[in-house]
């Protein structure tokens, strides 16, 4: 059973008739409490990602944290790629509620009431010194006052400290005070504390916080739950949205509050800021939030319904009656369907196949807008496709073209579109003007035409357009496979085997599961048995999974040799190179010191599309230490962006070298681990090119790590300069060395990469890689810095 709790706000305040109680009286005159207002000097503005500062909805504005717990998951959110089919918002969507919230009051003594001069002036010194402190002097300080200090002192320091915005120091004598044997809980106090620390967006303390009173089962004020769901959807990290609905759900569900409609406004923004098939699990939430404005009686705005929809429109599973439901309301409403919503309905009748309701949609659409949006074409081409009438798509593909320019993912669908139909001919000449546009990357589409030519049984065509792709891009290991299927399938195995090889070698390729299966089953089927159980011994290695289909064969030709040991883990020398790499990247090691075990976590961001292909890399790289591995038959299951290795003791030298005592530091000998290989996967993990061609490394370790690195990129020729960046260092190659860099670490860098992170090139209209990083001056001093990430075809 859930039960509800709430704050009782025991305030002693004098009464006119102290006569009758003496007890009461001498209680009075010794404490003298008084009613401190905390001033409300407004803040500074500072724009957040993805929110305007207004949505805080507090009254007292916004800043932003530069606290290190903070700042390691906020380095990146000025960092993250553009993406395509975001819900874009009316510029009225409400997000600024100036209301005040009524907290309860601190009650504290003042200075001068205190009786005592001595007590008087050593707070007055502990108010003055302990600001000024870092954490360690700061609480030797702290301890030194054991002896006489209680919570009346404790609680008027921390005022003190809030009253002049040292916010960060009042937290540190908050959770010093909770941890003597004399302290008392007091709820106005850390209700203050946690609004403040929630206002500087420190979400973190402010959840510490936020939980204290939870334990002490007591209800937080409407204003901390507030300002800690607006503190969670002000910063970028992965699990931040997810605190934020959990918080939400518990102010309604616990609390019993209504949240103000700026809140509502706010967290239903940011369930759909993202694209839609990474926020589609948000609907649930979504829903929810739509429910409490339904209730509360609140005022919906226009696009609360329009991302309902987009919502929906991007599920599995369409619910047909939920969307003509909400649209039924909006007409009811008065609320005209604008673009996002029709392009919204088009989308759920491409996944459902509904061509009636398409086109009614798309007459309404060309009736509103002589020049529909490109999604709105593509998804048309989509419900044409799906209904048999790959003819008609093609209509509207040409349709398009003659109202507006087509672009990379327009071809990418038509061409996608003829493949499935088979129609071979349309296909390949689509193929070739899609190649004369000058438009790139191509691979996409070359992996169309090559499972098209496969589907038919066409390996002339196969290995054409296989050699074709290998002319006009860099083949991934995607198109390798189809061509070594094919091969396989048609028992050419001598050159499969050839290809196969090159796959093992060329590390940015390698070989998955489904390669060795691939290889596997031609040697079986033809019964080159020898070279059938050098690949199963190669899979051991790898813990690759065996497909069902060849196990019996393939323990039958096993019966007839001698049972080798099981194979023992052990790291190549390629994943050791990768794992230096990483971790100067910003990868770290988990360590259980209770246990004594050691295990690499990696981590990849959601959105930066270099991180999306490198993930699926380094999954295979490392697939034989993964604690959990995809089905042996889904090559083109999701890979996870966080997964973790079995804990190994081999993993227990990088610990001790990149974070002795859990602090990250650079081994002192890193200059005899900088090879090409390191290099390349610290960039492609955690560097960036800019716009102007240049290359930039990030760096989190102290400042006599990074120069360490700087020395040992001096020694092999490459000059580097270095800029902070709040907690982060930026190491940044310009001009010929960015070529130098680039030039020695290309052989290593992922196919599908090489476009994006190559160096010396200019991107077209500033749409490739981060904006310039001020580094005109050897200094590492902190500096503005303005970086944007640039906007990364998808393939």
């Amino acid at each position: 059973m859930l039960l509800s709790f709430r704050y009782i706000n025991y305030q002693i305040t004098p009464t006119q008739s102290q006569s009758s109680c003496p007890h009461l009286h001498l209680h009075l005159h010794l404490r003298r409490l008084s009613t401190v207002s905390l001033p409300s000097k407004p803040y500074r503005k500072f724009p957040l990602p993805h929110l305007s500062y207004s949505a805080a909805a507090v009254s007292t504005g916004a800043i932003v944290s530069h606290s290190p717990e903070e700042a390691e998951e906020n380095e990146f959110g000025f960092l993250r790629d553009e993406e395509t089919e975001n819900y874009n918002f009316d510029g009225s969507f409400e997000l600024t509620d100036l209301k005040r919230f009524e907290s309860p009051k601190v009650e504290v003594k003042e200075l001068e009431d205190l009786p005592e001069q001595w007590r008087r002036s050593r707070l007055a010194w502990l108010c003055k010194e302990l600001p000024a402190h870092r954490s360690g002097t700061f609480l030797r300080v702290l301890n030194a006052q054991r002896k006489w200090i209680r919570q009346d002192d404790c609680t008027y320091i921390t005022v003190h400290c809030m009253r002049i915005r040292e916010n960060e120091a009042a937290f540190r004598v908050y959770k010093w005070m909770m941890q003597q044997r004399w302290f008392q809980f007091d709820f106005a106090l850390a209700t203050k504390l946690a609004d403040y620390m929630g206002k500087e967006r420190k979400y973190l303390k402010c959840r510490e916080i936020f939980d204290d009173i939870i334990n002490q089962g007591l209800v937080p004020n409407e204003s901390t739950f507030h300002v800690l769901i607006v503190s969670y959807l002000s910063s970028s990290a992965s699990n931040c949205l997810e605190e934020a609905c959990s918080i939400y759900n518990q102010m309604i569900h616990l609390g019993g509050y209504k949240p103000r409609l700026s809140l509502h406004n706010s967290l239903f923004r940011a369930l759909v800021s993202k694209t839609g098939l990474s926020c589609k699990q948000h609907l649930k939430q979504a829903e929810f939030v739509f429910h409490n404005l339904t209730t509360c009686g609140l005022k919906i705005h226009n696009d609360i319904y329009g991302g309902l929809i987009w919502l929906h429109s991007y599920q599995d599973v369409i619910d047909k009656e939920r969307i003509a439901s909400l649209r039924a309301e909006m007409r009811s409403l008065g609320i005209e369907e604008g673009p996002e919503v029709l392009v919204s309905v088009l989308r759920a009748c491409a996944k459902e196949g509904d061509l009636a309701e398409a086109e009614i949609t798309w007459k309404t659409i060309l009736s509103s807008n002589s020049k529909p949006p490109t999604q709105a074409y593509l998804y048309l081409m989509d419900v044409y496709s799906r209904v048999g009438k790959p003819m008609k798509s093609l209509e509207i593909f040409r349709g398009m073209q003659e109202r507006r320019s087509p672009n990379v993912v327009s071809y990418y669908k038509i061409i996608e579109i003829l493949c499935k139909a088979q129609e071979t001919e349309l296909a390949e000449s689509l193929m070739i003007e899609f190649i004369n546009t000058g438009m790139t990357p191509l691979m996409r589409s070359f992996i169309d035409m090559m499972g098209m030519y496969a589907n038919l049984s066409l390996h002339d065509k196969v290995e054409s357009t296989f050699l074709w792709c290998l002319e006009k891009c860099r083949p991934n290991q995607t198109v390798y496979n189809l061509y070594l299927d094919s091969l396989v399938q048609n028992k050419f195995l001598d050159r499969a085997a050839e290809v196969f090889n090159e796959m093992v070698a060329d590390e940015a390729i390698g070989v998955n599961t489904k390669s060795c299966n691939t290889i596997l089953r031609g040697y079986l089927t033809c019964s080159h048995y020898a070279k059938a159980i050098k690949i199963f011994n190669f899979m051991r290695e790898k813990r690759y999974e065996i497909e069902s289909s060849l196990i019996e064969k393939l323990e039958y030709v096993l019966s007839q040799e001698e049972v080798k040991k099981p194979i023992s883990l052990k790291l190549s020398k390629e994943q050791r190179e990768i794992l230096i790499g990483l971790l100067l990247g910003g990868l770290r090691v988990q360590i259980d010191e209770e246990n004594k075990s050691y295990a690499i976590h990696f981590v990849f961001r959601e959105n930066f599309k270099v991180h999306s292909f490198l993930k699926r890399h380094i999954y295979n790289q490392f697939h034989e230490w993964l604690t959990s591995k995809l089905p042996v038959d889904d090559e083109d299951a999701d890979i996870p962006y966080q997964f973790t290795t079995i804990s190994h003791t081999y993993f227990k030298f990088y610990a001790d070298q990149f974070c002795p005592q859990g602090i990250p530091v650079i081994p002192k000998l890193i200059h005899r681990w900088l090879t090409p290989r390191v290099l390349a996967y610290w960039y492609m993990y955690g560097g960036y090119r800019t716009s102007s061609g240049d290359i930039l490394l990030r760096l989190k370790f102290g400042k006599e790590d990074v120069l360490r690195i700087a020395k040992a990129f001096k020694a092999k020729s490459l000059n580097c300069r270095v800029r902070r960046k709040g907690t982060v260092f930026w190491m940044g190659f310009l001009g010929k060395d960015a070529v130098a860099f680039w030039e020695l670490t290309e052989p290593f860098v992922l196919a599908d990469l090489k476009e994006s992170l190559v160096a010396g090139v200019e991107s077209p209209n500033g749409s490739s890689g981060i904006k310039n990083m001020n580094l005109s001056s050897d200094s590492d001093t902190d500096g503005n810095v303005s970086v944007c990430m640039d906007d990364y075809n998808s393939t």
